[in-house]
């Protein structure tokens, strides 16, 4: 009689013997759950205002006959169709043979300043990795060339190339006559070359820093049991380093690369509205086709373009990086 009474009592209570109702989901606990896409609301909405509805505008603008004549209401404009894409990729015409050699210009400067950016950034980053007298205060000077404004630095740097009182030529020409005679590095092919220094010079400390914090990740005992084998430091490195740093130099890469293709306020500070044939890079030549020549048609159409070739490269970049990441399955 004992045993049977509570589950008597439990029949009373529920006679159709259906389930108990689980616990409603409190307003509480929905409160915390949207909280964070509440507190992310404002940045979507500025994301919106300051990339997307910009980017929808150029597209359109890409498509209509846009000239100085029609500014004050472009929405008035003549559609042009795929005229502006076009004239842009006629590669035998002035303005595609322009662009093509803008676009052979930029491909040639991104490379290079990538790559020296990551080969100083990484030497310093594993040079520094050993505890010395004075570390802290090399750090903070390597990273110096990153804090400043782009526009201070790139400015200092166009009256170290001056011709006449320029530091750089004092150096070369006066104090170590390397030089037969000043060279005049921000016209001719030496542009090429003064662009890529500065690039190098405000990139670099970027490599550096990001090396450095993936160097944290690495186990000091690989190197010392690699030290116990009898590997040297260039083993090391090849062995135990770059293996380890992959990931950290893929994401690398990739951020160098879209920073040094679209970068525009360097070229732009250095040279000024229209920089060199050597110089030309394709932000700033998409800005003398828009905003020089008044043919905002093309320039967004040129723009277009440098988004779907940066968009292919990321998405090819990505789809070959992320096949190594992939585990194998038996």
């Amino acid at each position: 009689m004992t045993t049977t009474a509570p589950a008597e009592a439990a029949v009373r209570k529920n006679p159709s013997g259906a389930a108990k109702p689980g616990p409603r989901r409190r307003p509480g606990r929905i409160r915390r759950i949207g909280l964070p896409y509440l507190l992310l609301l404002p940045a979507l909405l500025l994301e919106l205002l300051v990339h997307l509805v910009p980017m929808v505008i150029g597209i359109m603008m890409s498509f209509k006959e846009l000239t100085q004549f029609y500014i004050r209401d472009w929405g008035t404009a003549p559609w042009s169709g795929l005229d502006n894409y076009r004239v842009s990729m006629d590669f035998d015409a002035p303005v595609g043979e322009a662009l093509l050699h803008s676009f052979l210009v930029t491909v040639a400067f991104t490379l290079l300043s990538v790559g020296l950016c990551w080969l100083i950034g990484t030497a310093a980053a594993v040079y520094l990795q050993d505890t010395f007298r004075g570390r802290g205060l090399l750090r903070a000077l390597f990273l110096i060339p990153y804090a400043l404004p782009v526009y201070a630095a790139v400015i200092t740097w166009v009256f170290m190339f001056q011709h006449d009182n320029g530091l750089v030529n004092h150096v070369l020409h006066d104090q170590l006559h390397l030089t037969d005679k000043p060279t005049f590095w921000l016209i001719g092919d030496n542009s090429f070359w003064a662009l890529l220094t500065v690039s190098v010079w405000k990139g670099w400390p970027f490599a550096f820093l990001i090396v450095m914090a993936g160097l944290q990740n690495i186990p000091g005992e690989l190197y010392e049991a690699a030290a116990l084998d009898g590997a040297g430091m260039w083993q090391q490195i090849r062995r135990i380093t770059l293996p380890s740093l992959r990931p950290v130099n893929q994401v690398l890469l990739l951020v160098l690369f879209l920073w040094t293709f679209n970068d525009f306020n360097t070229p732009f500070v250095l040279f000024g509205r229209s920089a060199p044939e050597a110089a030309d890079l394709i932000s700033v030549h998409i800005y003398q086709a828009s905003f020089v020549t008044w043919n905002f048609g093309t320039g967004s159409a040129m723009s277009v373009l440098l988004l779907l070739f940066l968009l292919v490269v990321t998405g090819v970049y990505l789809l070959l990086t992320s096949r190594g990441r992939k585990p194998a399955h038996g």
